[in-house]
């Protein structure tokens, strides 16, 4: 049976220990008398170097502890048997003996729980514990196994989701505009006669893309109305709008899959998409860098950002149709009326300022038709690019800018350039009503409602 002693270890290489402070831990010894436990040795941890100069310090702090062999630590370990080479003892740990001090001088000593067995140090005089008698610790299983996993299909989707994605287009499609696109193809169909069908995919196709458009551009010109309410960014979030606008292109593209011939129309949609967002692109671009363009560039612009979506209608039409009408050059006549129309609106109409704000591109520094016009019919005064640069939100700065267009000529320079565009669509519009035999005058109607300014 081993005997134990009582070691005084010194505090550094155990992090359980706190600062300066001596631990009392058992070691088994097969050589220490019982009388002499209290002379151990006093191992620095830093280096195990005995120094028997502390066993009288340690007296001094125990004058009258002695320890019975009865109280030898019940939780001696067993000896590694392959790192001492020996055989493995049959029993894991020594019982004590019931303890038969008594008396005022009879102190028991429990011994301080310190692992050392990780300390390589010690591997010499502290074998492994034996946890048999602990219970076993078993890992828990996981929940799902990587072979286990089910792929989930589309199946699981559900409307409430489909609703929370939806949720800031249907906010913009719940407050209709003019449905001035709507009222295009109605027209535009006297003369290429798609069937109801068809005709019905590609409305909901642009009306789709049209509203979509409208949260990327809220948000791209800092907005805050839109239709008389707060824009949707305002009420979703940026994030949640930017998405939500991007999952309705694809659902647009989906919905050409309808169509008589789908890849004729995914083409389509494909080039003229790209062109809306050159067009709109550039449009930033003059924006944020404050460069104002030519009256040409503008115009190159405003045919790809708004005339666009305009063609894209038209040529979808023209792929179900069998009638052979070729209306582009109409059509690119309209989306410049429309933009020059929009721009003339935005500074000049009070209504207009209404629903989306007092010359609110002016907030947005927005180059648009007349501002063009203006900075360029004086280019050695900088006032209104100053202006424009400032993207100021006060209502007499905006007041001056549009007295300063209006003394340039801006504003009636641009409704003569709009009379002359809808001189031009008008005439196209009535030979192609010729070419039909359509007597039905609801395209030139039209062409006239949208450039009322």
């Amino acid at each position: 049976m081993f005997e134990s002693t009582t070691t005084v270890v010194g505090h550094q290489a155990f992090g359980n220990i706190g600062s300066g402070s001596n631990a009392f831990i058992s070691f088994p010894q097969d050589h220490v008398s019982a009388d002499n436990r209290w002379a151990s040795s006093y191992i620095n941890t830093t280096g195990l170097d005995v120094e028997k100069s502390n066993v009288e310090e340690l007296e001094a702090e125990k004058p009258n502890s002695k320890v019975s062999p009865d109280s030898i630590d019940t939780n001696a370990t067993e000896l590694n048997a392959k790192e001492l080479g020996a055989a493995k003892p049959e029993t894991s740990k020594i019982q004590a003996a019931e303890s038969n001090a008594t008396g005022p001088g009879a102190v028991g000593h429990e011994t301080m729980a310190l692992d050392v067995a990780s300390l390589d140090v010690m591997k010499p005089y502290v074998a492994e514990p034996d946890n048999s008698q602990e219970p076993q610790h078993t890992e828990p299983k996981a929940t799902i196994s990587v072979d286990e996993v089910e792929i989930r299909d589309q199946s699981r989707w559900t409307d409430h989701k489909e609703q929370t994605i939806r949720g800031p287009y249907d906010y913009i499609s719940s407050q209709p505009g003019k449905e001035f696109r709507t009222q295009l193809l109605s027209a535009l169909n006297l003369w290429h006669k798609v069937s109801p069908k068809s005709l019905a995919c590609i409305s909901n196709v642009i009306r789709m893309l049209h509203n979509a458009s409208l949260l990327v551009d809220d948000i791209q010109d800092n907005s805050t109305l839109r239709r008389g309410r707060p824009v949707a960014h305002n009420v979703f979030g940026v994030a949640q709008t930017i998405n939500s606008a991007n999952f309705i292109y694809f659902l647009a593209l989906k919905e050409l899959q309808e169509l008589r011939h789908p890849k004729k129309a995914i083409d389509i949609f494909t080039t003229e998409m790209l062109a809306l967002h050159r067009g709109q692109g550039m449009d930033l671009f003059w924006r944020d860098t404050l460069s104002c363009p030519t009256e040409d560039d503008y115009l190159e612009m405003a045919s790809n950002k708004t005339g666009g979506l305009f063609r894209l209608a038209v040529r979808l039409m023209q792929a179900e149709s069998d009638m052979g009408i070729d209306c582009m050059p109409f059509i690119n006549i309209l989306g410049l009326i429309f933009q020059i129309t929009d721009d003339y609106k935005n500074l000049a109409d009070l209504d207009y300022s209404q629903k989306k704000g007092y010359c609110e591109d002016l907030t947005e520094g927005k180059f648009s038709f007349p501002v063009i016009h203006s900075i360029h019919a004086k280019p050695a005064n900088p006032m209104l690019l100053n202006i424009i640069a400032q993207k100021t939100t006060e209502f007499e700065v905006k007041r001056q800018a549009v007295e300063y267009m209006e003394s340039t000529g801006s504003f009636s320079y641009t409704r003569q350039v709009v009379d002359e565009l809808v001189a031009k669509a008008k005439a196209i519009a009535m030979n192609l009503d010729a070419q039909c035999g359509n007597k039905n005058k609801t395209t030139v109607s039209l062409v006239e409602k949208i450039a009322q300014i």
